[in-house]
């Protein structure tokens, strides 16, 4: 009891009873949190018993859920013609206890993007995905949408972005989600992209640079690049650069690469150990698409850790991730071979969707964590680096890493000089 009079917690009579300062809220899925208006702090537990509570039920007949203009929940009753910020079903909630997991338990095979954002509130927060209209750019774009979050699908074929708005739509009317043109395989398409987004006015919190081509024949692209390099990374990386100053801005922020376990198995070094422009756009002559989308990945990673390096004192943070090796999507569309391989080994890959009820894991703060969890909406990604410094690769990389950045920027200039 000292304890806890020390702390200003047994000043209350009940158990439940909040102490001053505390506010209870509840989730847009049915968990319950505490905020502490004095440390401005939110957590899981109840301050004074430390129990873990969520709600039982739907809305009494008559109450309807609304979000006012600042992103808050309200609940309309109907019946009686009042508004209210307090939940009615607070007073039938039910005690959730789990036991806590490990950190290579909490998630697995299983593990949805739902999941991962449970409990998270991402009202007010602005998140680009690139190739959002199918497969993990879709989920994520959906999980962040459903979370709050103002999510823009950025696409190339505009039928399938709305399309894909309209199913995210379809699940939660509120959504604030919307769909704008962006070809990676022509540069300008990015600009304008770029400038069509600045145009808006809003921040950028969340970039995922998701899209990607797998398997292609070989072809250039209009501004007369290997198509995979520059949708893969190139394209990627411009469109970085183009909104760098909006993520500054937007502080804290994060930029999220989708890269692949595949970048392991190539090299973007000569013989003599030097870096090989010439392999990362490819004559037809050298080109073999898996060794091409390879490389590309490869770029990715180095490209996210310079970036991390660069950003980071800024307070924009970069993470490469890599999707899962079991993972059905429609990367494999280029040629009907892959199609048929990726047909085959679909009962044995990880479907996108569960049934399985969620748990809550942190509660819902509005910045970004460092954890794997945080760093991307792909709930089946696994970081690839830490991204945290440079400790993890050797002088010879950390060469790579900052050529790859010079090489980039050259090929953009020399693409519009």
């Amino acid at each position: 009891m000292a304890a806890l009079r020390y702390a200003g917690l047994d000043d209350t009579d009940s158990e439940d009873e909040l102490p001053p300062g505390w506010e209870q809220r509840t989730t847009k899925d049915g968990w319950v949190y505490y905020a502490n208006h004095t440390e401005e702090k939110t957590q899981w537990e109840h301050p004074k018993t430390g129990k873990r509570k969520r709600i039982a039920g739907d809305l009494p007949y008559g109450w309807e859920q609304e979000t006012d203009e600042n992103g808050q929940m309200f609940f309309v009753d109907h019946i009686n013609k009042r508004t209210t910020y307090l939940d009615p079903r607070l007073a039938f909630t039910v005690d959730d206890n789990p036991t806590k997991p490990t950190t290579r338990q909490r998630y697995d095979s299983s593990t949805t993007a739902m999941e991962i954002l449970q409990g998270r509130d991402f009202s007010g927060k602005v998140v680009v995905v690139t190739g959002a209209n199918s497969g993990i750019g879709f989920e994520t774009a959906k999980t962040f949408a459903l979370h709050g979050a103002h999510v823009i699908l950025a696409c190339r074929n505009m039928t399938r972005a709305n399309e894909a708005v309209s199913r995210i739509l379809g699940e939660w009317h509120k959504a604030k989600v919307e769909a704008m043109t962006l070809d990676l395989a022509v540069l300008h398409s990015v600009q304008h992209f770029a400038q069509a987004f600045k145009a808006k006015n809003v921040s950028l919190h969340v970039l995922v640079c998701n899209a990607a081509v797998f398997a292609l024949p070989w072809s250039l692209t209009k501004d007369g690049l290997e198509t995979t390099f520059q949708v893969n990374h190139l394209g990627h990386f411009y469109l970085v650069q183009l909104l760098q100053d909006v993520l500054c801005r937007s502080a804290p922020a994060r930029v999220v690469v989708v890269s692949s376990e595949s970048h392991r198995f190539t090299d973007i070094n000569d013989s003599s150990g030097k870096l090989d422009f010439s392999r990362l756009s490819p004559s037809k002559n050298d080109y073999w698409a898996m060794l091409a989308y390879n490389r590309s990945k490869l770029c990715n990673i180095l490209f996210s850790s310079e970036l991390h390096r660069r950003l980071s004192p800024r307070g924009v943070t970069s993470n490469a991730v890599h999707p899962g090796n079991m993972m059905y999507s429609s990367l494999h569309r280029g040629w009907w071979v892959y199609t048929l391989l990726f047909t085959l080994a679909r009962p044995f890959t990880k479907s996108m969707v569960s049934e399985l009820p969620p748990s809550p894991q942190t509660p819902p703060v509005h910045l970004y964590g460092k954890g794997p969890r945080e760093t991307q909406a792909h709930v089946l990604s696994a970081p690839l680096t830490s991204c945290e410094d440079e400790s993890g690769f050797d002088h010879h990389s950390i060469r790579l890493i900052r050529a790859l950045g010079h090489i980039s920027v050259g090929f953009r200039l020399h693409l519009f000089l």
